[in-house]
C-alpha cells in the first residue's frame, strides 16, 4: 500500500498559552494554576506536587510570567512559521485570559481580541488553527474557592467559558481540542485539574472524581460546539505511548494490558460513548468510586468527540519484577521502565520512533477515529555557534524517524490528519520550567534565568522541516 499523504494533510506546530504568552497579568488576565509555579532551579518539582506549598512561598523565578512573550510577539512568530510553510498551528486559549477568576460573570473583552488578532494573523498566511480549550491552565480562583475540577461546578464554569470562544471563533476554527493530555490529572492532578489536595485527601479518589467532571464537560462541550457551529470538530486528547512488557513472562504482559486500559478508558469514553467494561475493575483496585450522575452515561452516549489527538514522545515499559522495576527512566511525569533498546535524551526521554506507529495502530483498530497528532518532538540544549547559526541534526534526525513511522501507520490504513511538532518555537518546558529544554525550529534567547533579548534565530531543522512540508513528506 502506497503511503503518500493526502494533499490536505496538515503539517504544521504546537505550542501552549501558558508556556509562551507570558503577560501573566496584562490586559486583564487572571492567574492560572501554572503561574505559581517556579522553574527547576527554584523547586518546581516540589511546588507541582504540593501546590499548597507554591500558593505560600514566594520563588525567585516564574517563567510563565514572561514565556516567550508571544503576547507581543505573535505576528513576528507566525510570520516566520508561515515562511517555514506551516498549515496547521496548534495553540490554547489561555481560560483565566478570557474569564480572569473563572467564576465572573462577564467574560475580559480585552483577552478575546488578543485571540481575534492571533486567529486574524493564521488566517492571514492560509494557517488552520487547532484551538485546545484547556491546557494545564484551570483559573488559579477556581482551584483555591471551588478545589479545581473535584468539584462539578467546574463544569459549569467551563461551559461558559466554551460558548464564549465558539461563538466569537465559530467562522476562523474549525478543530478543538476539549483538554489537553485528560489522562495526565491522574499523574500531576495539580497541572491536569488545577487540584490542590490536602494532606488526608485520597489522591486517587479525588483525581479519578475529577477526571469524571473533566469527561462530562467535554461531552457536553461536544454538544455545545455543534450547537453553535456548522464546520467545528472537536477531539479528545491522549498523552499517549503504548506500554510494552518487558519480558514475555505472561505477568508482564498482563501488566502492560493494565497500563494501556488505565490510559485509555479516559478515551474510551469520550470516543465511545461510555466507559469501557473493565472500568470497575480497574477502579476497585485502586480503592475509587466514582460518583456519577443518573443522566451522565446518555450524554457520553450522545457526545462522541470526532477525531483522537495525541501526543508521543516515547513508548513505556512495565514489568512485575522487583528488580527489573528498580530501573527507572524519565517518562515526562509517566513512570516507566528503562528500555535497554532505546537511546535517551539527556532529560531521559527514551526514543522509539517505532513505538509511534505501534500506537497509532492500537488507537485506530480501537477507536475507528481519524488521529491527529498535535504533540511531537525532542527537547534538548541547543548551542548558537560563533556563526550565530545553530545546527540541530538531532532534531532533524529524530522528527524525521517519527515521520517515516507516522507514513508507516498511514500505509497500514490509519486515517491521520495531521502532524504538529511540539514546540515549534522554543518555549517554557511544561515539567521543568526550563527554557534550556528546547523543541523549536526557531531559537529563542531566553535562559533558565529568564535572561536574554528574546531575539528569533531560525535552526538548520527550520529549512528541513520546510522542505518535508514542500515536498507533502516525500524529501525528508
Amino acid at each position: 500500500m502506497m503511503n503518500r499523504l493526502d494533499k490536505d494533510f496538515l503539517w504544521g506546530g504546537a505550542m501552549a498559552a501558558n508556556q509562551c504568552e507570558g503577560a501573566h497579568l496584562e490586559d486583564g488576565k487572571g492567574l492560572s494554576c501554572m503561574d505559581i509555579l517556579p522553574s527547576v532551579q527554584y523547586g518546581r518539582k516540589e511546588a507541582m506536587y504540593n501546590p499548597q506549598l507554591a500558593l505560600t512561598k514566594k520563588y525567585g523565578y516564574y517563567p510563565s510570567h514572561e514565556g516567550i512573550d508571544f503576547y507581543h510577539n505573535y505576528k513576528e512568530d507566525i510570520k516566520l512559521l508561515a515562511e517555514m510553510g506551516i498549515k496547521a498551528f496548534r495553540t490554547s486559549i489561555s481560560w483565566p485570559r478570557i474569564f480572569p477568576n473563572g467564576d465572573d460573570k462577564e467574560p475580559n473583552e480585552l483577552g478575546l481580541k488578543f485571540y481575534d488578532r492571533l486567529f486574524e494573523e493564521c488566517r492571514k498566511y492560509n494557517i488552520e488553527p487547532v484551538v485546545t480549550l484547556s491546557h494545564f491552565d484551570t483559573p488559579l480562583n477556581l482551584s483555591k474557592k471551588y478545589g479545581g475540577w473535584y468539584n462539578r461546578k467546574l463544569v459549569d464554569f467551563y461551559l461558559k467559558y466554551c460558548k464564549v470562544v465558539f461563538k466569537r471563533y465559530a467562522e476562523v476554527v474549525k478543530y478543538w481540542i476539549s483538554f489537553n493530555e485528560i489522562n495526565m490529572i491522574t499523574h500531576i492532578p495539580f497541572f491536569g485539574g488545577g487540584i490542590i489536595l490536602k494532606d488526608d485527601d485520597d489522591v486517587m479518589q479525588v483525581s479519578y472524581q475529577a477526571a469524571h467532571h473533566q469527561l462530562v464537560a467535554s461531552a457536553l462541550a461536544t454538544k455545545l460546539l455543534r450547537d453553535i457551529s456548522k464546520n467545528g470538530k472537536m477531539g479528545c486528547m491522549l498523552a499517549a505511548g503504548s506500554y510494552y512488557p518487558y519480558s514475555c513472562n505472561p505477568k508482564d504482559v498482563w501488566a502492560a494490558v493494565e497500563k494501556n486500559q488505565d490510559m485509555y478508558f479516559f478515551i474510551d469514553v469520550q470516543a465511545r460513548g461510555g466507559y469501557p467494561s473493565y472500568t470497575k475493575r480497574l477502579l476497585k483496585k485502586k480503592g475509587v468510586c466514582i460518583k456519577i450522575a443518573a443522566e451522565d452515561e446518555v450524554i457520553f452516549k450522545k457526545h462522541k468527540v470526532d477525531y483522537i489527538a495525541l501526543s508521543y514522545y516515547s513508548s513505556r515499559l512495565i514489568s512485575v519484577n522487583k528488580k527489573v522495576l528498580k530501573n527507572i527512566a524519565d517518562g515526562n511525569a509517566v513512570t516507566t521502565l528503562r528500555n535497554p533498546y532505546l537511546e535517551a535524551t539527556p532529560w531521559g526521554r527514551q526514543i522509539d520512533p517505532i513505538g509511534l506507529r505501534i500506537t497509532m495502530n492500537e488507537l485506530y483498530d480501537r477507536y475507528q477515529k481519524p488521529l491527529f497528532i498535535v504533540e511531537n518532538g525532542l527537547g534538548v540544549s541547543d548551542k548558537v555557534d560563533e556563526n550565530g547559526e545553530i545546527h540541530d541534526d538531532y532534531r532533524i534526525s529524530y522528527v524525521k524517524e517519527h515521520i517515516k513511522a507516522m507514513k508507516g501507520a498511514i500505509a497500514d490504513g490509519i486515517e491521520c490528519l495531521g502532524y504538529l511538532v511540539w514546540g515549534c518555537i522554543d518555549l517554557v518546558s511544561a515539567g521543568t520550567g526550563e527554557m534550556e529544554k528546547r523543541y523549536g525550529f526557531i531559537y529563542v534567547d531566553r535562559d533558565n534565568e529568564g535572561n536574554g533579548t528574546l531575539k528569533r534565530i531560525k535552526k538548520k531543522s527550520f529549512w528541513w522541516y520546510k522542505k518535508v512540508i514542500e515536498s507533502n513528506g516525500e524529501e525528508l
